[in-house]
Order: C-alpha cells, then structure tokens, then sequence
C-alpha cells in the first residue's frame, strides 16, 4: 500500500529547529507550532489561571484558548494557528502568561 505522499507525488518538507522550553524540535515548513509539539509528543503546554490544570490543543482551529504560549517573548498566542517559523522560541505559558512583564 502506497502513502499518501507517494500517492501525490511530494517530497519532505524542510526541517528547521524550534525551540520549546530549552529543547530544540524539529518543524517542517507549514506546521504550526501545536503540531510541531505533537510531533514531539508533548500534549500540554499552558497551565490554568486558576489551580494550574494542564492544557493543549482542543479544538485545533482557534476558537478556544486552550493551546496558549509564550512565542518569542509574546504571550496568549494560540499554539494551533501559529506557524512554526526557523529559530522560535516557545515556552509554556502558566497562567495569562503576563508573570514576567513589568507595567
């Protein structure tokens, strides 16, 4: 049985690194940052205001807030519409991921 990228007729896509919470993945151009985080079998990545509950991906098309990170220092970005760009770095958000800015 042929694959469907066989079947299609492509090729791999680039790989370039990201980084998340100081491990290097791996991304292919075109994945968003959730997939490239289940890629590496990391299913939670934002914990809750309140208790800390564990959270990622739910609806996978951004209308919930439940894949929240931190995204080269910028906050609240929802992890399933982000594209993985060459050189991100990510990092679990806790909370509303504002802990580390000054006012």
């Amino acid at each position: 049985m042929r694959s469907p990228r066989e079947l299609v007729g492509g090729g791999p896509a680039a790989v370039y690194p990201i980084g998340f919470d100081g491990r290097e993945l791996p991304a292919q151009e075109g994945q968003s940052i959730a997939a490239v985080l289940w890629a590496a079998g990391i299913l939670s990545w934002r914990t809750t205001r309140e208790g800390g509950a564990p959270r990622g991906a739910f609806c996978g098309i951004g209308s919930c807030y439940d894949c929240l990170v931190t995204v080269n220092g910028r906050p609240n970005q929802r992890a399933c519409l982000v594209p993985a760009r060459p050189g991100d770095t990510v990092t679990t958000q806790e909370g509303t991921g504002h802990a580390d800015l000054t006012r």
